[in-house]
């Protein structure tokens, strides 16, 4: 990694400890496993790094549990001593696959309920831990971030719960509106987003893509991702496009104004590789439909990125549209539960995070700067020119 010398330089804040929720527990040990190889590879280099108490370790998982009452009540307990440790602790608040049993009735663990375990775990730390950092890769809430009238804002008022709960920084992905660091603006909040592993994805799925204007475009969905999308035209020199909502604001359903019609503005899109590129996927409507009307158009090939598959209606929408030939691959990533099946699927392509999640973390317990990490152009660049040698 490019950033490893600065962390032989500097010595840790203090020994580290990841604690995770249970809807983490494969996100945490992919995390770990990559943080215990990239340690032992620095202390070969460097022997003094062993003697530094907790660099150099067998796991930096913390053992915890978080459990309930019959009345559906919960309680968290650390089995392990949190006492001048940098503690990490790890959530999956979109794991709708944990369960529990109230009154003996099962209920599925929703985002509320993954959010006080978070709390819980704070708590438990007793205030002993020297820092305490929130990974949260969805943040929770993150569609709640502004209101209309007489509207709860939910999102900021997340993150001040867990400023008041004496947490220093908060970890996410691809935040919905990163504005909503604002909430709380003298406590950390890091953003960090996944361009770099969407374009390996891409290029591994489909290798004779040709990043050029004349080959290739990015569309935006919606207005809401026009940041990533110009990103991502830019650094690849291709041109953008964007839809826009029109909605019905007559009426409400399922709490929102329902879409109309989505309105197209920018270049032909005719014989070009196109790739739709959002937050998000919940029950896929909107993006089904922008691959349709891009279709319709005459792009050659789709290619859907999202850094959150929900799928909250499941997949036979998508198998539908991929029989259909709307489009041909979905790149998303592995920052929150996906249903088993998804791995299933001739189209669905994982974009791995979890690397890139270790070396987040452990760039922060060394105190150093995360923007050498936060920005990704110069590892993307490096590759586009492989990519360039490659063809010539």
């Amino acid at each position: 990694m490019p950033h490893t010398s600065n962390q032989e330089r500097v010595l840790p804040l203090a020994p580290l400890k990841i604690a995770y929720l249970e809807g983490a527990s494969e996100m945490a040990h992919a995390i770990d496993s990559s943080l215990v190889k990239m340690r032992r590879a620095r202390g070969a280099r460097d022997p003094e790094a062993a003697k530094v108490r907790g660099n150099i370790e067998s796991t930096y998982l913390l053992e915890t549990k978080c459990s309930r009452y019959g009345t559906g009540e919960g309680k968290a307990k650390i089995l392990d001593s949190v006492r001048g440790v940098d503690l990490f602790i790890l959530a999956d608040v979109m794991n709708y696959s944990i369960t529990y049993k109230v009154c003996g009735h099962e209920n599925h663990m929703s985002p509320d309920n993954h959010f006080q375990d978070i709390k819980r775990i704070i708590s438990a730390a007793n205030g002993r831990a020297h820092r305490i950092t929130v990974v949260m890769p969805f943040l929770y809430e993150s569609r709640q971030h502004n209101r209309t009238s007489r509207e709860s804002l939910d999102c900021a008022l997340a993150i001040q719960d867990l400023a008041n709960y004496g947490v220093s920084n908060i970890i996410t992905f691809d935040a919905h509106d990163p504005r909503v660091m604002s909430a709380e603006p003298l406590r950390g909040f890091d953003n960090f987003m996944p361009t770099y592993q969407f374009l390996r994805a891409l290029t591994k799925t489909a290798p004779d893509l040709n990043f050029d204007n004349r080959h290739f475009m990015v569309i935006s969905p919606d207005e809401g991702a026009m940041n990533r999308a110009v990103y991502f035209s830019n650094i690849l020199g291709a041109d953008i496009g964007m839809f826009y909502k029109r909605r019905d604001y007559s009426r409400i359903v399922n709490g929102k104004n329902p879409i109309v019609a989505h309105e197209f503005l920018g270049d032909s899109v005719v014989g070009k590789d196109c790739v739709v590129i959002d937050d998000m996927i919940a029950s896929g409507g909107s993006m089904l439909d922008v691959c349709r009307q891009i279709k319709a158009r005459g792009a050659k090939r789709i290619f859907i990125c999202a850094t959150f598959g929900l799928f909250t209606e499941g997949f036979d929408k998508f198998d539908a549209a991929y029989e259909e030939g709307l489009f041909d691959y979905l790149i998303t990533t592995n920052l929150c539960y996906t249903r088993p099946e998804a791995k299933t699927k001739p189209y669905f392509v994982t974009a791995n995070m979890y690397k890139y999640m270790a070396s987040i973390i452990d760039t922060l317990n060394h105190d150093i700067s995360a923007n050498q990490i936060k920005s990704t152009t110069g590892k993307i660049t490096k590759m586009l020119r492989k990519m360039d040698s490659k063809e010539s």
